[in-house]
């Protein structure tokens, strides 16, 4: 008889206990209904991950503890297994429980805890040495959370401890290129040890993280079978039975379908990260400052796609320095999308604050200074729409620009998130081109035009900066692949102009770290995953 698995790749809300109990006694409930005797859910998907902190407050365990009993008084009738924290003997451990009708049937404890790049746990938690295998429909299932899969030792000690199928329950953080590597990791240890591999992940935006979902199926060569959607709730329903040869097999063909374009899997993930930061925050709808380039474009696009073109407003802050180009194409996209707009000229607020500083800026030239003002004119403006109505004040800044400091805080490094920060510049065009291909959103005019601040006149960003296309390349190599200077400079780079990129990067870390939050999508954003001195003679 085959034994009926579903993988319940659900979207929990951190910290909130109770009511991601109900959705884990929801799903485990409609598995049931539909045929299966075995649910599998994602790492920690009682307190939602990371719960940071929260793990340290005694209120937060006992709410823990309160909810696996409504769970198992309640998910009866079929098998979960599912993540949690347990406070137990030598401390607090990520585990995986395997719970049947109410009752405890096996726990596992992570071995492996993560603490590089945006994972903290060994700041929670005690490392597990045991491994769990457990009895169902004939059927021995071996259990691993997460980074243990990324190891040889938990799966070995599995399958010596008699697994004849692994569940991997997962909390793992979308970066591109992410999929391809769990997949290929995946499919590497089911070959080597002969069985089947289930791998249950995460969905949904957490702050800075999004996790991408994307569970899937292995066989016992490696072979991907089954696959779920990746940033979106999913079930996977899984059949698995003995053959006559008695070797486990996984009842399904090979999964062929084609690679997805990379561009639209980022895409994908900013469109989910804005989504769930706005939602799960309690925002009513977002605003923005829609100025015709291409980054506020591209965040309008991203937001529209997010939350409903009625939950998005657009504001037009022309200054004396605007194009009459730069208002028509963002009127047009604004029309393409159906976005509301409003528009408020910043000149008198500007001519206001020009007239306040005279006796401070006499006898001085006009410099910086003054694009700055008009920068934190719009920041008041649109800061007071999103504090009037409600909505969240999306910035607009890519990661190229806040590599380099080129952003002026409180004016627009002003808001609550920052959809693209982790976008560089080059990336940004061909998310734009690939948001194009979806249906007219952005005009042509947008992508084709030198880029500008337009703060001061005939200003285009490269009258102060490299060609984006070597800027982004030599800030992947210091900030992404941590190279230095010698060694970019090895590869093509004019060494002049590679000095003073690091100098900017590195003279500006105290903007970034006044800079709000945005969605993660390289293997190395700004925030948890780089952490460097203000301050420092390096």
């Amino acid at each position: 008889m085959a034994c009926r698995i579903q993988i319940a790749q659900i979207n929990p809300l951190v910290g909130d206990i109770a009511g991601n109990a109900e959705r884990l006694i929801s799903a485990s409930v409609a598995a049931r209904d539909a045929g299966a005797d075995l649910v599998v859910f994602p790492e920690l998907a009682l307190t939602g991950y990371p719960p940071e902190d929260l793990l340290l407050r005694p209120e937060f365990m006992r709410r823990v503890e309160s909810a696996l009993e409504h769970i198992a008084s309640e998910a009866v009738g079929i098998t979960l297994v599912l993540g949690y924290p347990r406070a137990a003997v030598g401390g607090l451990f990520n585990v995986a429980g395997v719970w049947r009708d109410g009752e405890l049937v096996a726990e596992y404890a992570k071995q492996h805890l993560p603490n590089y790049s945006v994972f903290d746990e060994k700041r929670y938690f005690q490392s597990g040495s045991t491994a769990t295998v457990f009895e169902h429909c004939g059927l021995r299932f071996g259990l691993t959370v997460c980074e243990d899969m990324w190891q040889e030792g938990p799966v070995a000690q599995a399958v010596e401890a008699g697994a004849q199928v692994l569940l991997n329950i997962n909390a793992s953080p979308f970066h591109a290129g992410k999929l391809q590597e769990r997949e290929s990791l995946v499919g590497r240890r089911a070959s080597g040890h002969g069985l089947p591999i289930l791998y249950a992940n995460l969905v949904g935006g957490q702050d800075e993280l999004v996790f991408d979902g994307a569970s899937f199926v292995v066989d016992r060569e490696g072979r991907v079978v089954q696959r779920a959607p990746a940033f979106a709730e999913a079930e996977l329903r899984v059949e698995i039975d003995r053959d006559s040869d008695d070797v486990v097999r996984i009842q399904s063909a090979e999964d062929d379908r084609p690679e997805p374009d990379p561009d639209a899997v980022i895409y994908d993930a900013l469109v989910l990260g804005v989504r769930d930061y706005v939602r799960k925050n309690g925002f009513g709808g977002a605003v923005l400052g829609l100025s015709g380039g291409v980054d506020s474009s591209l965040t309008l696009a991203i937001a529209v796609d997010a939350l409903g073109a009625d939950r998005v407003e657009a504001v037009l802050m022309p200054s004396r320095y605007t194009a009459d180009m730069s208002n028509e194409d963002a009127l047009e996209e604004a029309r393409l999308l159906g976005v509301a707009t409003r528009t408020i000229p910043i000149e008198p607020a500007f001519l206001a604050f020009l007239d306040m500083l005279e006796p401070a800026f006499a006898g001085q030239p006009a410099d910086v200074t003054e694009e700055n003002i008009q920068a934190r004119c719009r920041g008041i403006i649109l800061m007071a729409i999103s504090n009037k109505s409600g909505r969240i004040l999306l910035t607009t800044g890519n990661k190229s620009e806040m590599s380099v400091g080129y952003a002026t805080l409180y004016g627009d490094m002003a808001g609550g998130f920052a959809p693209i920060k982790d976008v560089p510049k080059m990336l940004v065009y061909r998310l734009a081109r690939y948001r194009n291909r979806l249906g007219e959103a952005i005009p042509e005019r947008v992508l084709t035009r030198a880029p500008s601040a337009e703060l001061r006149a005939d200003q285009t960003d490269q009258d102060s900066l490299p060609e984006y296309e070597s800027l982004d390349a030599i800030l992947r190599l210091y900030i992404e692949e941590d190279e230095g200077i010698d060694a970019i400079v090895a590869q093509g780079y004019p060494d002049e102009l590679v000095r003073r990129v690091a100098r900017l990067v590195d003279r500006n870390e105290y903007k970034r770290r006044q800079a709000p939050p945005g969605v993660r999508i390289s293997k190395r954003a700004f925030g948890r995953d780089r952490r460097y001195p203000i301050t420092s003679g390096f």
